[in-house]
């Protein structure tokens, strides 16, 4: 009893005899602290600074800082002057868990007292500690750790010195916490400017705030140039009620799911995108602008649009073909004396028909077909099935100039001359029994001219059914040079003109 009176005697005179020049330090280490979180780079340098203000401030030598880890465990994390042991045999000891949202700080002024464990006194007597301090870290959401103090005999906590802990576990744990929140944004800001998607943002009026490399590639400004400009200058006059609409909603708190739809570039073009915005809120949950991702489409489009030209073209090859079967059948069957000679001549031109149509096939690898042929004998395979009439007289005949014909122009050319068979076998000249069709190919002015003339098939009506092998003929043909098409008495002439630098690339 006479013990404690003289502590608590030793106290009061303690605090009686708190100086200016204790005071002063008091406030030179915790200015020295709040300038060191402040300028910390790393959270190595914020536990540094922690751990030295610690002992300095509660005049101990001994110190440390733990942390929840991922599996929310209490693991120490930055320390002063404890051995390895000790640290692997406390290790995970709290008197919290991590969602304790009111912890209070607890003051062992003996560790023989505290009424823990023998296994845990005898660990903690065994490093050399009487006395110890647990102070929690709390962040404005959690409680993200504990600091402690240590001493190697008995000690009484001071208020001032319960103060001074409590000031320094608010310093550190607002230094945690914004430490968190800058790793946090650093990653996420390095994740959309490693992204490929035009990542953007803007205030509720709709001003760009922020703008990242995707976005400079996608639309061609640069950052600098954008930011502060308003959003509504990439969207086309036809769109702009998009962004009335967008802002409207994104006021309401919601999210735009992605829809398509077009904005300018920089240079005046218009590039189709994919477009997601979601609204942005400050701290207290208010919405105070909106994020925008845009991916672009163009690829996609034009791919939409290949896949659908293969379908288009697909059907009227398989429409063709059944047209051409027909034809060739009806063709052969007066000169077929028996149902074997039927069935072998139209074998033989089905087969000659295979031939000629593996020469219009599309390469799937996008390069074109490596086949050695010249001018005639491109014109002579894709006619093949037409060779013989009846009356076994020749239904085509080819004349003029030969000349090899570049690997590159084989499919386009190819094409088009099917179309021309194709056509004539439906509608022209090979569609009657006496119809034949005459191919000359002359060099005129620099190009290439191959004139496609039908003899004795039905009168000539002088129009053009606009189908999908028009559409086929058309954008072909201009790959390759100038088309005309005109009819006199006897039937269709059809001229191709091609540029004769293009047989010598």
């Amino acid at each position: 009893m006479q013990q404690g009176a003289m502590s608590v005697a030793a106290t009061v005179l303690g605090q009686r005899e708190l100086t200016d020049g204790d005071i002063a330090r008091e406030q030179t280490v915790l200015f020295r602290l709040t300038d060191r979180l402040y300028r910390a780079k790393a959270i190595a340098e914020v536990y540094d600074a922690a751990l030295d203000a610690i002992c300095d401030a509660l005049g101990s030598l001994r110190a440390s800082i733990l942390r929840f880890d991922s599996q929310g465990v209490m693991s120490f994390v930055a320390w002063r002057s404890l051995s390895e042991e000790y640290r692997k045999a406390v290790n995970g000891h709290s008197p919290w868990t991590r969602g304790e949202h009111n912890a209070e700080p607890i003051y062992v002024e003996d560790i023989r007292c505290s009424g823990e464990s023998q296994q845990l006194i005898d660990t903690v007597l065994a490093e050399g500690i009487e006395a110890l301090a647990f102070i929690p870290l709390v962040s404005s959401r959690e409680l993200a750790g504990k600091f402690m103090v240590y001493y190697p005999v008995p000690h009484h906590f001071t208020d001032r010195e319960r103060e001074l802990a409590l000031t320094i576990a608010r310093q550190l744990g607002f230094a945690i916490e914004r430490n968190r929140a800058e790793t946090t944004a650093a990653r996420l800001s390095a994740l959309v400017e490693s992204s490929d998607d035009a990542i953007s943002a803007t205030d509720l009026e709709g001003i760009i705030t922020d703008w990242n490399s995707g976005a400079e590639r996608l639309y061609g400004y640069s950052r600098r140039e954008i930011i502060g400009r308003p959003v509504i200058s990439l969207i086309p006059l036809d769109r702009q009620h998009e962004e009335r609409q967008i802002l409207s909603r994104i006021r309401n708190g919601e999210h735009v799911e992605h829809f398509e739809t077009a904005r300018l570039r920089k240079d005046g073009s218009l590039v189709p995108i994919s477009l997601t915005v979601s609204p942005i809120a400050d701290a207290s949950g208010k919405i105070v602008g909106s994020s925008r991702i845009a991916r672009g489409i163009s690829e996609r489009l034009r791919a939409q649009e290949q896949r659908e030209l293969l379908l288009r073209e697909m059907d009227h090859r398989v429409k063709n073909l059944f047209a051409i079967a027909s034809t060739i059948v009806n063709l052969s069957a007066s000169a077929a004396e028996t149902p074997a000679a039927l069935a072998s001549i139209v074998s033989d031109r089905l087969g000659a028909l295979a031939r000629a149509h593996a020469l219009t096939m599309l390469p799937s690898t996008g390069h074109p077909l490596q086949v050695a042929t010249s001018l005639h004998a491109l014109i002579a395979a894709i006619l093949s099935p037409y060779r013989r009439g009846a009356d076994e007289r020749p239904r085509f005949v080819v004349n003029g100039i030969d000349m090899p014909v570049p690997s590159a122009m084989i499919t386009p050319l190819s094409l088009l001359l099917n179309e021309f068979a194709t056509n004539a076998a439906k509608y022209g000249s090979l569609s009657a029994a006496a119809g034949s069709v005459e191919i000359a190919c002359s060099i005129r002015d620099g190009a290439v001219l191959i004139r496609w003339r039908e003899i004795g098939g039905p009168p000539p009506d002088g129009t053009i059914k606009e189908g999908f092998g028009t559409r086929l003929v058309r954008a072909v043909a201009s790959q390759l040079g100038r088309l005309d098409r005109t009819w006199d008495s006897a039937g269709v002439v059809i001229e191709l003109a091609i540029d004769g630098q293009r047989f010598s690339a």
